[in-house]
């Protein structure tokens, strides 16, 4: 990977200014950081707008906290994903200045240091049962910097609670839908909006819903334009995507 070379300069500058010893310095310029059962990205900001993202999910909590370690030596925002009570609980004991946000099942730098967007994204989900995944995508969201707005509870058996909101809805610069059962909300916000929305099935339904495979299903074959369909349960795909779209929106 190509390195900045106004970075570099500023780095050996501060080296020679006592700023930061050699071994920070050498530390900085690593493309990854060797742990024996991971390799952690340390360049992942610059090439991409946003530091690696730990994935909780099938990790022990030492090594979840390791990891963080790591980044924290090289970045100011920490994301875990797919992380349960007891992993947070450990992590929490470790780096106290992070916050757990247990509906998401996430661990972060907390959202009240995070400057946030001038523009927003809604977050919509059908049920009360989809709360979870909505709540990753807009914590996922939050993280990266971005204004978002919750639309709870707004499911198609219901529709007139979701035209009650729609105005807000309408205002924001990207739509993330998470439904479950039949997966219908995507496509009926994608006829109501101009700007791109993105579904994310949930494996929330009876037993024809397949865990989600046929709310999947449903919403590829959406009929609305300018609505992408993310994997079952991803809520934290669909966060990010959204957030990508604001920062290139205000960084232009």
């Amino acid at each position: 990977m190509s390195k900045d070379p106004s970075s570099i300069e500023d780095l050996l500058e501060s080296v020679k200014s006592n700023q930061i010893s050699i071994d920070e310095a050498k530390a900085q310029l690593s493309h990854y950081d060797e742990l024996g059962f991971a390799k952690i990205d340390l360049h992942r900001a610059q090439r991409q707008g946003f530091p690696e993202v730990i994935f909780g999910q099938g990790k022990t909590k030492e090594q979840i906290v390791k990891i963080i370690t790591s980044l924290l030596h090289h970045n100011n925002v920490i994301l875990v994903t797919r992380i349960d009570q007891d992993k947070a609980t450990y992590v929490l004991e470790h780096h106290p200045n992070l916050a757990h946000y247990a509906e998401a099942n996430i661990v972060c730098t907390p959202l009240d240091e995070i400057e946030k967007s001038e523009h927003y994204i809604s977050v919509l989900c059908a049920g009360t049962s989809d709360l979870p995944i909505a709540e990753e995508a807009a914590i996922t969201a939050e993280v990266m910097g971005i204004q978002v707005k919750r639309f709870y509870d707004v499911g198609v058996s219901g529709i007139h609670r979701l035209f009650a909101h729609i105005q807000d809805i309408r205002h924001g610069k990207v739509s993330i839908v998470i439904a479950g059962m039949e997966g219908a909300l995507s496509s009926v916000v994608g006829g109501l909006v101009d700007h791109p929305v993105y579904a994310v099935p949930t494996s929330v339904g009876y037993g024809a819903n397949l865990d989600g495979i046929t709310t999947l299903l449903s919403m590829i074959n959406s009929c609305a334009p300018g609505t992408s369909v993310l994997n079952i349960d991803n809520g934290f795909g669909a966060g990010y995507n959204a957030a990508m779209i604001i920062n290139m929106l205000e960084n232009t």
